[in-house]
């Protein structure tokens, strides 16, 4: 069979919303109803869906309502669902290529961003990943969390920080209805911090936050939104950061009105600092004590400039939400500096030259910048460059791109590996579980008990 009798068949490693999104794209083109395409998803986790399912907060019903719209893609005859598959170690890039005409790599961002301040690796200094890890229950992730600070801080003003400052000062009750896993709950329920304080080194107009999430904060029986007057300021470059985005005006105004309002008697308190730089996490004992700040000054551009003024903050924990960063993947090009990796509109570079059949998408190819729905852009833009490279005759030659060809090797290797059937399967197992609570579901951790649920016929017993 010649390469146009058959099916254009892609691979795509990271079944998250920026894979999915580039199977969506695939199956929009002109290519999937002239030639037909053939995509198979690659999930190292036995349940797709990646950051929604394990990077999003439990009480963001919302957010993850996105779900909804990648089912429809999944849905599909086209894409084929492959969870519980370890690119690199139960399939390599020479497998790969022997199978497919494209491979999409799009495996997104799950590690913390090093942050090099003095008193980083002292116990009771955390980045921010690990702690979502933990309270979206990922399967390789530790099963408790200490949670013994009374006061915590959090660096950083983007929404991760808002999501972990949020669970950090809700209690274990209120997440109660949300799907977190019983080890979830019952650490929260044991948490001891009643003061959050966020932290971050410039001011209102340069927070990164949204502003529904901004609002949400207030939205909790138990939470006190403080913001001191002082911090309220702008400069020429903040005015004009206003004056040109509606989000950045929006999440300035929300800050104001925390600070002018009178302070209220919710027992627990969150805090947001504004013009205050950590410069070192303080310890004793090899234990966090407090954190170290300098206060800041606009320079006029909406940048700004140290005062040499410094504040020590007496807290037991710090939570580092500096953003994300992506793995290094195997056999694969990787700019350690930037996070991903190197590429030129999708299509994946090493010293100069494209790497044949080799493309990327989503926070992997750009970095952990934007929200979910900004990977549709990237997604697109990546598959333009896959049909081009088709029309040119510059695609991967596989030598065995049958569609059973894959399912022969994973099983040769006797790989439990999991299905789109069998996420349904989950699913179902998940929301009778949260029926038996009066909950929608509750997120199975285990690995072993995801698989039992997803595909009880490959599962050793």
């Amino acid at each position: 069979m010649s390469t146009q009798d058959r099916p254009l068949r892609v691979a795509i490693v990271g079944a998250g919303p920026a894979g999915i999104y580039a199977a969506d794209a695939l199956m929009k083109s002109d290519t999937a109803s002239e030639r037909g395409v053939s995509i198979d998803l690659y999930e190292r986790m036995p349940a797709p869906f990646g950051l929604i399912r394990y990077g999003v907060a439990p009480d963001h019903p919302r957010i993850k309502g996105i779900i909804t719209a990648l089912h429809k893609v999944l849905d599909k005859p086209q894409v084929r669902l492959l969870g519980n598959v370890d690119y690199g170690t139960d399939i390599t890039l020479d497998d790969l290529r022997t199978l497919y005409d494209a491979v999409i790599f799009s495996t997104g961002a799950t590690d913390d961003r090093l942050m090099d301040v003095p008193g980083v690796d002292l116990d009771g200094s955390y980045g921010a990943a690990q702690f979502v890890a933990w309270y979206d229950g990922h399967p390789d992730f530790p099963r408790t969390w200490p949670l013994e600070a009374e006061k915590v801080a959090v660096i950083g003003v983007g929404n991760v920080a808002l999501d972990v400052a949020r669970v950090l000062a809700k209690t274990g009750d209120e997440l109660l209805p949300t799907e977190i896993p019983p080890n979830v709950y019952e650490g929260l329920k044991a948490n001891k911090a009643v003061e959050v304080h966020v932290f971050g080194r410039r001011g209102p107009a340069q927070a990164k936050f949204t502003p529904l999430e901004l609002k949400e904060l207030d939205h909790s029986p138990n939470i006190e939104v403080i913001v001191d007057p002082e911090d309220i300021d702008y400069d020429e470059g903040s005015a004009v950061a206003r004056r040109g985005s509606k989000i950045t005006d929006q999440v300035a105004t929300i800050i104001e009105n925390y600070a002018i309002r009178e302070v209220g008697d919710r027992p627990h308190k969150l805090f947001l600092h504004f013009f205050e730089s950590p410069v070192e996490i303080l310890g004793e004992d090899g234990k966090v004590v407090g954190l170290r700040t300098e206060r800041t000054q606009l320079d006029g551009t909406g940048n700004v400039k140290p005062t040499g003024k410094y504040t020590d903050w007496e807290v037991g924990a710090v939570y580092r939400a500096v953003g994300y960063l992506s793995d290094n993947l195997p056999a694969i090009p990787f700019d350690d500096q930037a996070g991903v990796i190197p590429n030129e509109a999708g299509r994946i570079f090493d010293e100069g030259e494209h790497l044949t059949g080799l493309y990327t998408t989503g926070w992997v190819k750009r970095g952990p910048i934007g929200l979910i729905g900004h990977t549709k852009g990237d997604a697109n833009e990546t598959v333009d460059c896959i049909l081009s490279d088709m029309k040119d005759g510059l695609l991967n030659e596989p030598a065995s791109p049958g569609e059973d060809d894959v399912i022969a090797l994973l099983e040769s290797r006797d790989i439990p590996f999991t299905t789109w059937d069998g996420w349904y399967r989950l699913d179902e197992h998940e929301r009778k579980l949260g029926a038996a609570e009066g909950r929608e579901r509750v997120k199975v951790v285990e690995r072993e008990d995801m698989l039992a649920a997803a595909e009880p016929d490959k599962v050793q017993r």
